[in-house]
Formats: structure tokens, sequence, C-alpha cells
């Protein structure tokens, strides 16, 4: 049986095996998931050790916190999304070696246009955060076609540089991109996506709430009890607050079709994760 896992630091917490479970379940798939706890430091090590402990049946592996981009730095083939995001959450061993790939920006963008229901396209969109989560996703947020999209970050060089990295692409797509300090953002947006650490962290939105609008979607990378004082100040300033488990569900379908070659269902998946975690 072709055996897959997750790579963290945590790991514990991670609701991939369940989500891969239930895709090759819907989908006629034989594959076992499963966590796999890496020292800090000791990433390729890591992949080394799945990929030998398995005598080769190991077939890929996606990555979370803090690997990806070590991940991106093991990886002898990436892909153009993955190579402008420079950070890697799915990895594929193949016989020409390990493949990169970057399935969160596409997760997101999925989340927000199919199970929210909100058009990117011709909006104004504002990601908080310049760091490994939103050059992950801002390809593909730019792709989705805004007409307007702000990067704000509490260091503003760093913005700059995700936002001059994504010129092209922006200018290609018509996208206005500026960079912004996160103190100092101009104007409401149509959509805001949180993909700072301050949910994780437990400390308060690093943004005014002059940036929402009524009914602006507020998407919050995190999901769960992290997610809930985000998502109280999106729905106390008129937003619509939205969680992080539509984006983990897209994006872990975009890398079981890497892998398996086949696109699982999502609405019910989807559907049943978010009973189990509002049960807990």
């Amino acid at each position: 049986m072709d055996l897959y896992c997750v790579m963290g630091n945590p790991v514990e917490h991670s609701r991939s095996p369940w989500i891969h479970a239930r895709f090759a379940e819907l989908t006629g798939q034989q594959l076992d998931y499963g966590r796999r706890l890496v020292p800090l430091g000791g990433f390729e090590a890591g992949v080394e050790a799945f990929r030998k402990e398995t005598s080769g049946i190991a077939r890929g592996c996606n990555v979370t916190v803090p690997f990806k981009f070590d991940a991106a730095a093991l990886s002898q083939h990436l892909t153009p999304r993955a190579a402008l995001a420079r950070a890697v959450n799915v990895l594929s061993f193949r016989e020409d070696g390990i493949h990169g790939d970057n399935s969160d920006g596409v997760g997101i963008v999925n989340d927000i246009t199919l199970h929210a229901g909100v058009a990117i396209a011709g909006g104004d969109l504002l990601l908080l955060g310049a760091g490994g989560a939103s050059a992950g996703v801002l390809g593909p947020l730019i792709e989705a076609g805004p007409r307007r999209l702000v990067v704000a970050n509490r260091t503003l060089e760093k913005a700059i540089a995700l936002v001059q990295r994504h010129a092209a692409l922006a200018l290609q797509h018509h996208v206005a991109l500026e960079a912004q300090a996160l103190d100092a953002v101009a104007g409401s947006f149509d959509v805001l996506v949180n993909a700072t650490a301050s949910s994780l962290a437990g400390g308060e939105v690093p943004v005014a709430a002059s940036v929402l609008k009524r009914g602006t979607l507020a998407v919050d990378m995190m999901y769960g009890p992290a997610a809930a004082g985000f998502m109280n100040w999106a729905r106390e300033h008129g937003a619509v607050p939205r969680d992080g488990l539509g984006m983990l569900v897209e994006q872990a379908a975009e890398a079981f079709e890497t892998w398996r070659g086949v696109r699982p269902p999502t609405a019910p998946v989807l559907a049943e994760l978010r009973a189990i975690v509002e049960a807990k």
C-alpha cells in the first residue's frame, strides 16, 4: 500500500490523516496516511528516514510549519507556483527525484469562491502578513483576478520584497498590487485574509477594523479555538467571518490529486470535518 504522511513540529493536532483517509474512501484509493513529528532542524533527515523506513513505498508527504522553506530547498523539481512562493507543502517522491508543490493558494481561492461563494475577481483584497503563509497563497490570489491586492505586514520591508517578487504576475493579471504597513492600511476591502501568526499566538487582530466594511469576508487561516478571536472581531464589526477549515480541505484535495490523479469531493468532507471540530 502506498504511504503518505504529514510532517511538522508540532503535528499531533493535524487533521490531514483524517481528511486523506476520507478522500481515499470516497474515491476508492488504497493508501495509508500518518503523522510524523520532525525535530527542529531535522527536516531533510526526517524525509530520508520516512523513505528508508518504508522500503520505497512512501510516495509523498504534506509539509506544515515550520518546514515549508526546508521542503522547497530539498525539492529537486519545483512547480512554478512553488518556485514563486519559495515554500512547499506537498512533496512527491518520483523516479527522477523529489518534486515540490504548494497547494495552499489554490486551497484558499477554492474555499473563498466555491464554499464561501464570494468572488475574488474584480474586488479589493487585503492579505495580512508577509511570511511563508502569505508567500504560499499570494500567487493564486493574484491569478484569481482581484482589482486591488494589498499585502500588509508589521515590517514593511518584508511586504515590499514579497510584492516585488510577484510584480510581474500582478502585471500579467492586471492586478494593482501594493505593500503597506499594518498600522497604515488605507481603505476597506471585500475580502480579508489573515495569514499572520496572531491567531495561533492568541494575540489581538493586527489591523484596524476600518479595513472592514459590512459584508467583508474575513478569513483566518487558523481554525478551531485559535481562530475564535479573529472571527469574533470580524463579526462584531459587520464582516462575515470564516476559519481555515475550507482552505485545509481544499489544499489537501489538490495534494491528493497530485499524488493519485483523482480529484476527491470536498464539500461533504468539509461538512463532516466542521461537524467534528465544532462538536469538541
